[in-house]
């Protein structure tokens, strides 16, 4: 088994890419060693390296995110063998099979009248044209909600996009300039944490 590595925007995460689907659709972010032993043996086992604080699960790719005083060159090693191991073995990625497609955390209110189009537009505008590129980077930005009196979109930065130095200057030359362009209605756009 081949496994290709990529360096991220964000100088403490790596993508890692097997060669085969990971999760095959939807994505998982583990922030800390709980979450990853509850939910997923492969996010576990590249926890079991010290200096990794972050695993997140894409379709095809994992990233890792390490500590600032740990050295990929250390790391790297142990990481790649615990999902080399892993996949060797045929262990499931993910303890629940019902969990491979993560509901991205978002509030639960009905938006209705205009602000139902609206979300119903900005989702897609993030499906389509942010997701995508993102995921590129070994990250993930999902909605978690729009206020539709303030004309402001709440989103979560997930994977390599979570805490990455950049992510401010995504959210507000990328995203925020993108989503006004298509959407009159946006005014800012901010990141939930």
């Amino acid at each position: 088994m081949f496994i290709q590595t990529e360096s991220t925007p964000n100088p403490n995460t790596l993508k890692f890419l097997p060669g085969r689907d990971v999760l095959g659709k939807g994505a998982r972010d583990f922030a800390d060693r709980d979450a990853a032993e509850a939910g997923s043996p492969l996010a576990a086992a590249i926890f079991e390296t010290d200096g990794v604080t972050r695993v997140f699960l894409g379709d095809e790719f994992v990233s890792v995110t390490k500590t600032d005083d740990a050295d990929w060159a250390h790391l790297k090693p142990f990481v790649l063998g615990a999902i080399m191991e892993h996949f060797v073995a045929n262990r499931p990625v993910l303890f629940d099979a019902d969990a491979a497609v993560e509901a991205a955390a978002h509030d639960d209110r009905v938006y209705e009248g205009d602000a139902a189009e609206i979300v119903e537009q900005i989702k897609e505008l993030i499906d389509t044209r942010v997701r995508p590129a993102v995921a590129q980077d070994g990250g993930d930005i999902t909605f978690h909600s729009w206020d539709h009196d303030a004309g402001v979109v709440k989103l979560h930065m997930r994977g390599a996009c979570a805490g990455c130095p950049s992510s401010t200057m995504t959210l507000k030359q990328g995203i925020q300039n993108m989503l006004r362009h298509y959407v009159p209605e946006v005014r800012a756009v901010e990141q939930v944490i």
